[in-house]
């Protein structure tokens, strides 16, 4: 209060320009917002200079070729993401208290993953069928960033986020194998030594993969440096590579049941293999789960106890 008087900031902005600009903020690009959205970009355009002109202050700076969130942009993606996610939230339970079993399920994958989630999906989806469910499958940085992003409502990865603000449940085990053409020297010998492995080339996957850290824990704890080594960011360019006899991979054995029965590839019997990793459930600690995301999650369990 000043000299008697109450002072009001009126903001007048629409869930439309919000929609519009969480889609450029997470594009950081018009042509490709425009698109997600199904708008012209003159359209896109117009609705944040709307918006901006509503808050009175820009939200986007152009640097070069490069649009880039100014300070009041990182704000307002907060601040619009979190509005997002109760008006989802609202309407999940408005839907429940009706007693109908809909809504919108976004789940995001890491690769590997994606060698099972189908058939669970398409087994989940006959049972739910008034579920809208939407599947991304990326690395491990990428999943994380869209469960950050509030993208996501929940994860399927190995290796599960540090830190406080994401929980993870485990619902299944992820065996990772050592595995070769079968025509390798070392495809028929037993008990094979971590110092034997280390003399190969392998294949890898980038930086950020939950995998490709295994490995470097795996050769580290036997005091030995990463072996010579090629990187690929697919798994599928790992299999493909290994066959054709460029060198070794370390991969899920959820990934590779074709290629076995085929004898294309063979799993090496390596001492201290298969590691036994997990496959996690992740999710904000903050976010509600909606009712899609509770009954996935349960199915999840059912599945995998089953």
């Amino acid at each position: 209060m000043t000299n008697g008087y109450n002072i009001y900031i009126m903001i007048n902005l629409t869930l439309r320009q919000l929609q519009v600009f969480s889609s450029v903020a997470r594009h950081l690009n018009h042509s490709r917002a425009a698109k997600d959205l199904f708008l012209s970009q003159p359209a896109v355009s117009m609705q944040i200079k709307l918006l901006e002109q509503n808050i009175g202050i820009a939200l986007f700076e152009q640097v070069g070729k490069q649009l880039h969130l100014t300070e009041a942009g990182r704000e307002m993606l907060h601040y619009s993401l979190s509005i997002t996610q109760q008006l989802t939230e609202m309407e999940e339970v408005f839907n429940a208290m009706k007693g109908l079993e809909h809504g919108k399920l976004n789940i995001s994958v890491v690769s590997t993953a994606n060698y099972f989630m189908p058939s669970l999906l398409a087994k989940f989806i006959k049972a739910h069928p008034k579920i809208q469910v939407s599947l991304s499958v990326a690395n491990r940085d990428a999943v994380i960033k869209q469960l950050k992003d509030n993208i996501a409502d929940l994860a399927i990865m190995g290796q599960p986020p540090d830190g406080t603000d994401m929980l993870a449940e485990i619902f299944m085990d992820n065996p990772l194998v050592v595995i070769g053409s079968p025509s390798h020297p070392l495809a028929s010998k037993k008990n094979i030594h971590a110092t034997e492995l280390a003399k190969e080339v392998f294949l890898l996957r980038e930086q950020g993969s939950g995998t490709r850290g295994v490995v470097e824990r795996f050769f580290n704890s036997h005091h030995l440096a990463l072996p010579t080594h090629m990187e690929m960011d697919t798994n599928e360019a790992i299999k493909q590579s290994v066959q054709a006899g460029i060198g070794l991979g370390i991969i899920s054995q959820h990934g590779i049941e074709l290629e076995l029965e085929t004898n294309r590839l063979v799993v090496f019997h390596v001492e201290h293999f298969p590691i036994v990793r997990h496959w996690h459930i992740v999710h904000r600690k903050n976010k509600r789960p909606s009712i899609a995301a509770l009954e996935f999650e349960r199915f999840l369990l059912k599945e995998s106890n089953g």
